[in-house]
């Protein structure tokens, strides 16, 4: 078994063992969710080969149903049927726009803002294309469990330009990608919303 498989039964160990904590009510079953959530978190360390403690420190406690995190994305074709894309800060790499979801904005009011402060393009949410699962894809191994909210989404207006904490915002087409930030963006995802698109595939794609 690899070491993303392994991961991931780990997160699915912590995950009942925080599911456990929230709905627990005899101190003997407490206990015993307490230790199992600890034994991930050793094994979770043992894996990224960092202290058990960093990892202890990572995670906020669950007070209510552990369930996954949302990232939503936006893809933006331009009249050469190029792909809107920004460089990340953390890796000096290449996604679509996009970030965590807001409490508080649909997931549509996310993407428009994200294209805007990361490309300085203005947008409009068409549809939502597809959900992907994370773990289904071949995203380098990471703690958290992440669903992934792909919008096909079109200009109406702005200016091309880097957001604050971005490195550049450019067009790059399909034959001709730059070095892909994987934790964000896989090729194969960008091929799949890139047919969607163009061959005009109206059922969302769901894993």
């Amino acid at each position: 078994m690899d070491a993303k498989k392994q991961l991931d039964l780990i997160k699915r160990i912590k995950a009942i063992a925080e599911t456990g904590l929230v709905y627990a009510e005899e101190g003997y079953d407490i206990e015993r969710y307490e230790e199992l959530r600890n034994i991930s978190l050793k094994l979770m360390a043992h894996l990224a080969n960092e202290p058990f403690v960093t990892l202890d420190s990572f995670f906020i406690p669950q007070l209510d149903y552990p369930t996954p995190k949302v990232d939503v994305r936006g893809f933006v074709l331009n009249d050469k049927n190029e792909i809107l894309m920004a460089k990340e800060s953390v890796d000096n790499k290449w996604t679509i726009p996009g970030g965590w979801a807001d409490i508080g904005n649909t997931p549509k009011e996310v993407v428009i803002r994200e294209i805007f402060e990361e490309t300085g393009i203005e947008a409009e949410a068409v549809r939502l294309l597809a959900i992907y699962d994370k773990q289904r894809h071949k995203h380098p191994a990471e703690p958290y469990y992440i669903y992934k909210l792909m919008f096909f989404c079109k200009a109406t207006g702005g200016e091309l330009k880097a957001g604050f904490d971005m490195k550049g915002a450019a067009y790059f087409s399909l034959n001709n990608l730059p070095e892909l930030s994987e934790e964000r963006i896989l090729k194969s995802q960008l091929e799949h919303l890139y047919h969607m698109v163009k061959d005009n595939i109206h059922e969302v794609y769901v894993d």
